[in-house]
Formats: structure tokens, sequence, C-alpha cells
């Protein structure tokens, strides 16, 4: 182990580093998370050559770099594993989302419906980068490969199983508009150890409900690197703790775990196995479509949508999204609970009122736990890290805490 600082830091010192965001305090481990989703346990696979001995560093110190760190180019290959506790659904989570089924259904290659697949098992991705104006997320598979290229104002996806390509200009950032973005994947998917880290330091803003420490080193993708260890104080969190592996040479994180406080298997876990910091070669960022290939341009998804009407359905279901009464949130730090009011005051229907056949009951019922106390009852929906509580009366309270917690919030908003 090296002679590293482990002095103690909290995250007010990190406020003048990291940008803070808005409800950050219970947002951001739920966006860690994957993505309720928020939100991905990423498999290591990396080389262990024993703890490198470094000169010291504290905490603060090293979140500085982190905060520092501009590399522009790089190439490398990623190890990305998710184990939620949840099982995969596949392309049936998008039924859920607003405008599911219209635009994106269209193309096997549109990326914000394949690249959400990251949020469970687990993946090799290639990564490279030159510049924000050069970027490339290959998704390697058993015998195929989905690649997303973003070039100087193009972007092209390429599914090789289906032979489908997907063609738009950066600026209209895919089939359901918005500005463009320099990252290449959608936002609200990390796809580096450096975006979920830092989700993570974001998470701490000025909250004192978490240590920060150095807590020794380690190699990983054959470089050396400090690591940091992010860790709850309250209890009721689902969090156990988070270490982020950082390039002692440029502040780059290298690898991101996050240990659930039930303990078992980290539940999200992404780092490098390979990664070079040089300029890669500039025909990563080339690319013509196979001969054969369906091409589908984003201008025709978006034409197709609206003039089905999908586009006025997505249109209505955002609406509907408006209609919540306010968000309020219960307490502090990584143990807060955000309350929200559902649209029409229900929640799911009781079990025997004729709203739901008995078979599908039954399915909702296998997968919560009914709960009672003084908010009235309710169902509990679980995950090793995000936890939601519906009330019957209509309400939700969710967050990256226990059952007992969400209950004992629920009881306080009363």
């Amino acid at each position: 182990m090296a002679p590293n600082d482990s002095a103690e830091t909290t995250g007010e010192a990190t406020g003048t580093v990291v940008v803070r965001r808005k409800a950050a305090r219970y947002i951001v481990p739920v966006a860690v998370a994957g993505v309720a989703a928020a939100t991905i346990g990423l498999v290591p696979a990396l080389a262990d050559s024993g703890d490198p001995q470094l000169p010291k560093i504290t905490a603060q110190e090293l979140i500085e770099r982190i905060a520092a760190s501009d590399e522009q180019q790089l190439s490398g290959t990623v190890k990305i594993s998710t184990d939620l506790g949840i099982p995969s659904f596949g392309g049936l989570t998008d039924s859920f989302l607003p405008g599911a089924g219209a635009a994106d259904s269209t193309s096997s290659a549109a990326p914000d419906t394949k690249l959400m697949e990251l949020a469970s098992g687990t993946h090799t991705l290639r990564v490279a980068a030159d510049g924000p104006d050069k970027q490339r997320l290959s998704i390697l598979g058993e015998g195929s490969e989905y690649s997303l290229i973003h070039n100087a104002g193009e972007v092209w996806a390429y599914d090789s199983a289906s032979n489908e390509a997907y063609h738009a200009q950066s600026g209209q950032a895919g089939p359901k508009g918005g500005k463009a973005e320099e990252r290449t994947a959608p936002e609200g998917v990390p796809t580096t150890p450096k975006e979920l880290a830092e989700e993570a330091l974001a998470a701490v803003g000025d909250t004192t409900s978490v240590t920060v420490t150095v807590d020794g080193t380690a190699q990983v993708a054959g470089r050396d690197a400090y690591q940091l260890l992010i860790k709850p104080k309250q209890s009721g969190s689902t969090i156990g703790s988070i270490r982020v592996a950082v390039d002692a040479r440029n502040g780059v994180p290298l690898k991101f775990t996050l240990a659930p406080s039930s303990g078992g298997k980290a539940a999200i876990d992404a780092g490098f196995t390979k990664v070079d910091f040089s300029k890669p070669d500039a025909s990563s960022f080339s690319f013509t479509p196979p001969k054969g290939a369906k091409v589908t341009e984003a201008e025709d998804l978006k034409a197709g949508a609206e003039k089905d009407g999908a586009a006025d359905k997505a249109h209505e279901d955002l609406s509907a999204l408006e209609d919540f009464r306010g968000l309020n949130v219960i307490g502090e730090g990584w143990s807060a609970v955000a309350e929200i009011d559902i649209p029409g005051g229900s929640g799911l229907p009781a079990g025997g009122s004729g709203d739901v056949p008995a078979q599908a009951q039954q399915f909702l019922d296998a997968l919560g736990d009914k709960v009672t106390g003084d908010f009235g009852s309710g169902t509990v929906f679980k995950t090793r890290l995000v936890n939601a509580l519906m009330t019957d009366d209509g309400k939700v309270y969710i967050g990256a805490v226990t059952k007992d917690a969400l209950v004992k919030a629920a009881d306080t908003a009363k």
C-alpha cells in the first residue's frame, strides 16, 4: 500500500471545483445508478500489477486534478457491467417512455434506444476521441458491432447485426430533436469512468453527508493511479461506497466502482482495460455505409413520426409529465428522498378492485413489497440501488435509500 494521505475532506471543498446541479443531493445518486439512470456493475477485468508507490496527495488536490483534466485525445477499451438486481427487458422498456415506438422504432441503428442497453448486463466498448468534434463509440457483441461516430458536424450509427445505418447532422441530435451535443452518447448515458466520476462528485456538492479520502493506489490499464474513496456517512443509503481510480499523471478517471451497502458484487463498475492518450488515427472517425445497408435519415424518422401522429402523442405524454404538482425533497445528502405527486392523484390499483386482471395484479404484487405506515399504505419497488414507494393515494417517494428509509420519509411528509 502506497503512503497516501487519507485525510478526510468534506463536500464543501469540492464546491469550488465541481459544478453544482439542481437538487444534486438526490438526483445524482439516482443518475449514477443509471439511470433510474440511469442511470449501469461494470466488470473491471483490469491488470493487477501491485500498488505503485506515488507521492502523497490530499483528497482535495486529487479532486482538483480530476476537475482540471482536459485530455482531448484518447483511444481505448472500456469494460462495462451493471447489476442493479432487476431483469433486462431489452426494448420493452422503451414502451414506457414518451414517444416510444415512434421515430426510433423504424431503425435499429438509431442511438437513443441502442445505448440504453448499457444500463444492464456486461459490455465491452471501444472509444476514441480527438477534440470536441470527433468521437467514436463501439459496442462489441458476439459476432456483431454497433458503432456511433461523430465527425465534424455529422453523426453516423451502424448496427452490423441488422446491416442498418442511421445518419444525422450533429445539430439534429437524433430523431427526437434538441441541440447538438459534443458528446457522442445521448445525454444521461454515461459511457466512460470520467463521466460517471463527474456525476458522483457533483452529488457531493456542498453537503457534508459523505467523506472523501485518498485510499491507496492501483494500476489500471497499465497506468499508475490514485484511488479516491467516497462514502456516505448517513444510515439508510443503498450506496455503500464509490471508488474512483485517477490517473496519477493527467487526472483522468480510469475506473469507477459503485458498491451497494447491501454488499456483494459491484452494482456499477466501469474501467479501462486499455487506454492511449495519443492522437487516434483519422480513420477511426471515418464511415461509409456498407453495400446493401439500409440507411435511415434522422429527418425521415422525424417526418414519419409527424405523419402518423406519433410526434403529437409524444407531445401529449410530455405535457402530462408537466402535470406533476411539484417536487419536494425530504432529508439531505445521499439519504434524501424525492416526493412526487402523480397526475390524477391515484396509485396502483388495489387488489380485487377490478381495475386490472387478477394475473396482472399478481405480477405487480410480485414486483414490490406492500408496506403501511402513518402515511397509509403502498408498494415499494426495489433494486440494489434505487428504490421507490408508490402510495395508494397517488404519491411516489424515490431515492437511493432503503425500504425503511422510504417509509420514514413518507411518514415525515404527512
